[in-house]
């Protein structure tokens, strides 16, 4: 199965243009999607996921014609937006019930059948009676992708979906993800560079509605092999480095601060070559991307 999006562009009535001449093609998997926040990648999930229309361009699940067909997409999408707000009062089970009736789903045996293997697949089956407004993130996360998972669909969007979890329920969730992603495409859809570098066997960089490039991440990060530099400094240097260095991120240390640079030479003798990470190549991509967006302005 593939997803192909074609010259998809997308400007909003105030004059953003969030989305420019985008071009994807995703096959079954994990697929990260990684920008800022205001890249253009909810706009993206939005738009695949029929929630809004696209001012050009084309979106394509195998033969389906996605910006053309709503019903016949909903009916084999999943999808847990940035915001996903459940009933505090109302239980997991029982909500997910009612999904189900929305869903389609309206024999009471099979929907129950249903729910029931969806609670245990998201490990909320012993919390199945407990109310939704007390849950904790990571399990109002979990119910939002088994009320995803209904009706067995071929394609799954989350949109920012880890954001705010503590360290354990990130790892769960991740679990589940990549649980799923195995037989369906599933889009991840975040800013956060280190979900993409667990999960996802493909990714896109996208900024300012444009896709600055596409692969896997091991091949992303080989193009970087012997580019990442490093070094420790004083505080008060900073300003400098930033200044004569291609500088991509810093971050304190005991006191100090370590900088990471990337160039095809050494910047200076006190660097020192180090292996590249996926946040080197992301922010190397965005960085490159602003200096030529304000250079043409």
């Amino acid at each position: 199965m593939k997803l192909i999006i074609q010259n998809l562009s997308k400007t909003y009535p105030n004059g953003t243009q969030a989305l420019t001449n985008v071009n994807l093609e995703i096959s079954t998997g994990m697929f990260g999607l990684l920008g800022p926040n205001g890249a253009g990648k909810s706009t993206l999930m939005r738009t695949i996921s029929t929630l809004q229309d696209a001012d050009s361009g084309s979106i394509f699940l195998d033969d389906l014609d996605v910006l053309n067909n709503e019903k016949e997409v909903r009916k084999i999408l999943g999808y847990l937006p940035q915001s996903f707000g459940v009933y505090p009062r109302i239980s997991a089970e029982e909500l997910l019930d009612h999904f189900a009736t929305l869903k389609g789903i309206h024999n009471k045996s099979e929907r129950k059948e249903i729910v029931e293997a969806l609670l245990q697949q998201t490990n909320l089956y012993a919390d199945r009676k407990k109310k939704l407004g007390k849950f904790s993130g990571g399990m109002k996360q979990r119910f939002g992708i088994a009320q995803a998972l209904l009706g067995n669909p071929k394609l799954i969007i989350v949109d920012e979906p880890t954001a705010g979890l503590d360290p354990a329920e990130r790892r769960r969730f991740h679990n589940l993800l990549s649980e799923i992603g195995e037989n369906i495409i599933v889009i991840l859809s975040t800013h956060i560079v280190e979900d993409v570098s667990d999960l996802c066997q493909n990714m896109a960089i996208i900024n300012k509605g444009e896709v600055l490039v596409t692969g896997a991440p091991f091949d992303l990060l080989k193009e970087f092999d012997g580019k990442v530099w490093e070094t420790t400094i004083e505080k008060d240097l900073l300003d400098k480095h930033q200044e004569k260095y291609p500088v991509v991120s810093t971050r304190h240390f005991a006191g100090k601060i370590v900088v990471r640079a990337v160039s095809d030479l050494v910047p200076d003798a006190h660097f020192q070559s180090v292996s590249p990470t996926l946040e080197d190549v992301y922010f190397s991509y965005i960085i490159k991307n602003e200096k030529q967006k304000a250079e043409a302005v």
